[in-house]
Order: structure tokens, then C-alpha cells, then sequence
């Protein structure tokens, strides 16, 4: 058999590559629900269904997850928990307010991203695989009308958690919910203040789930964070997952649900800690709009007894 000649080799590496990057520019659009299970309600009480969404990064013209989005609203939540960077330009507020539209006559909470204050930039992808990513907003990045997002949401009566505290009735049983601004922008002050005495369930809401914040929301005793901000990694290598989190949670728990800071609370020894919800997201930055082995996302996740 002859040798294999150096420009067979790289035919067939060009051939490869231009074949992933097809598969990640189509993975990018092939929304998923999950569905999750969590023991953590008290004893004797009905499942609650909790839709948790993140990391839209809507752009004007993306019609099918406009569609897609709107669908979510036939599973019937007793709660939507929406983590932030919800869009990517400055004219989508009519496309996210149509999208989430349907969604919005269901009780809901919401904590702010970076992308929600700023329009993404071109950028050196090559920098999300420093141990801290993040670069200063600079004068490059477009101002998003983050009041505008606000205004939308609170309207609809949701509830406002940057560094603050609130409640919500979802299914008749009142939720305490305690959240953060921004913590990649470095905008999270948690707020003073105690979990209201008759609550049924306490949330942590947080975009970005950095150590410091899902320490101090375990310390305050809330019965599970949710955050989202990591894409699941965005880019994973099949049967190893996520190389990196964009901050400092560790790759392992890039998406899906975990505890904190230690094994789940249903695992021996795990007593001590939170569940803890990550979600993929459902977007990429418009510069980078490709997923590879981490579809987008959204999570319904239906609580239960313990």
C-alpha cells in the first residue's frame, strides 16, 4: 500500500472541518426542551413546574426560535425564571417582546446579563479559554435599551430580581426569591434582607454563576440557584463535555443540575448543599453562531417532594 500523500491528508482535514462547521452552524438551531426532575419540595405538596430560561441573544429576524420560544407557553409553567441575555441587537426589543409575549401571563422573575446592557462585539474567540475571559465594556460595545427589557417584563408583572428580593404566587404557593445583577460585569450586590417566613420554595436567580454568588445564595439559604451565562460551553468535545465555563464554575458543571457546593442534596454526604440549575441557553453571539455537541435549550424543570 503506497503512502498517503500531504495533500490527501489535508483534503481530508479540510473536508472534516468544512463538515463540523456545517453540523455547528445547523446545531445552533435545533432548539431542545429538557425536562428535569427535582426533589426539594416539602412533603405532601403538588410538582411545580418551573420553566427556566437564558442566553436567548435574540437577533430581529431570528424567526424560528421567535416560533419556537412562543411554543414553550403550551407546557403550562406555574413560573418562568428568565437568566439574562435575552437579546443581541439594538432593534430586537418588538422580536423578544413578540417571542416571550405568550409567556408573559404566567408568573415570572428575571436577573439581567451583560448582553442585556450591551450589544456583543466581534471578539477573539481564542480568549474564552483564559482562566477570566472577560474584557472591560468598552466604547465599541452598542448601549441596549436594558430600562426598555425592564419595563417589558415588570409589566407583566414579573419580578425584578437585580440585587433585590421578591416574591411570586406560582400555582397558588408563595415563592421567596432573592437575585444579582450581572456578576461577570462585576454589577452583583446581594441585597440585605431575609426569605419570606411562609414561602413554600426559595429561589437564587443569577445570569452568571460565579463562586462568590452561589456561595452567599447557599449561606441564605435558598433551596436551588438558577443561572445561566455558560452556553453549556457552547463548544463540547462528544463524551467529555464543556472545556470551558466563560467563569470561575468548574467545566463539570457548565449545564444541567448539580449541587452546591458539593454532591446533589439527594446523595449521601450532599446535605449541606443546593441544587443547582445551569442552564445551556438557547443563542450564540451573532459573531459566533455555532454549537457543537450542546444544543440549545431551555429546561422545564418540575419540582417535587422529597
Amino acid at each position: 500500500m503506497g503512502a498517503i500523500s500531504p495533500a490527501r491528508t489535508l483534503g481530508a482535514a479540510a473536508l472534516a472541518a468544512g463538515a463540523g462547521l456545517a453540523w455547528a452552524l445547523a446545531e445552533a438551531h435545533l432548539f431542545t426542551l429538557r425536562r428535569v426532575t427535582v426533589p426539594l419540595l416539602p412533603a405532601g405538596q403538588e410538582p411545580l413546574r418551573v420553566l427556566h430560561l437564558s442566553d436567548l441573544h435574540l437577533t430581529p429576524r431570528q424567526d424560528d426560535k421567535i416560533e419556537w420560544l412562543r411554543s414553550l407557553a403550551t407546557l403550562e409553567p406555574h413560573l418562568v425564571v428568565d437568566t439574562g441575555d435575552n437579546w443581541a441587537h439594538v432593534d430586537a426589543m418588538p422580536a423578544l417582546a413578540h417571542a416571550l409575549e405568550p409567556l408573559l401571563h404566567t408568573p415570572g422573575a428575571f436577573a439581567m446579563g451583560s448582553n442585556d446592557y450591551h450589544a456583543p462585539v466581534l471578539k477573539n474567540p481564542a480568549r474564552y479559554l483564559l482562566p477570566d475571559g472577560r474584557r472591560p465594556v468598552e466604547r465599541d460595545h452598542p448601549r441596549l435599551p436594558a430600562g426598555d427589557l425592564a419595563r417589558l417584563l415588570t409589566g407583566a408583572g414579573w419580578v425584578d430580581l437585580n440585587n433585590r428580593r421578591g416574591v411570586a404566587v406560582a400555582d397558588g404557593r408563595l415563592v421567596s426569591l432573592v437575585g444579582v445583577n450581572d456578576a461577570h460585569l462585576d454589577l452583583d450586590r446581594f441585597p440585605e434582607g431575609r426569605h419570606h417566613p411562609d414561602a413554600a420554595l426559595r429561589l437564587g436567580v443569577t445570569h452568571a454563576p460565579y463562586q462568590r454568588v452561589l456561595d452567599t445564595m447557599a449561606y441564605d439559604g435558598v433551596d436551588m440557584v438558577l443561572a445561566g451565562h455558560t452556553h453549556g460551553g457552547q463548544l463540547a468535545l462528544p463524551g467529555w463535555g464543556a472545556l470551558v465555563t466563560n467563569c470561575d464554575l468548574d467545566a463539570g458543571r457548565a449545564k444541567g443540575l448539580h449541587g452546591w457546593p458539593g454532591p446533589r442534596p439527594d446523595e449521601p454526604g450532599g446535605e449541606e448543599s443546593v441544587w443547582l440549575h445551569v442552564s445551556a441557553g438557547l443563542g450564540t453571539s451573532p459573531f459566533t453562531p455555532v454549537r457543537f455537541a450542546c444544543r440549545p435549550e431551555a429546561t422545564l424543570l418540575t419540582l417535587v417532594p422529597r
